[in-house]
């Protein structure tokens, strides 16, 4: 059931938030906000994966 949950996040994820690989962002020119965003995409996709 969990995994079910972790694919739908990773779907929405997808959708709706940025791609910051695809904008070519420096991570280490990166704000807070941003790098909040990309472990929650890590986090979600690596769960999504398992």
């Amino acid at each position: 059931m969990n995994k079910v949950i972790y694919k739908l996040l990773a779907k929405l994820n997808k959708a709706l938030l940025p791609s910051y690989s695809k904008q070519r962002l420096d991570l280490s020119k990166a704000n807070k906000f941003q790098m909040a965003l990309i472990g929650w995409r890590y986090f979600i996709t690596t769960k999504a994966l398992d």
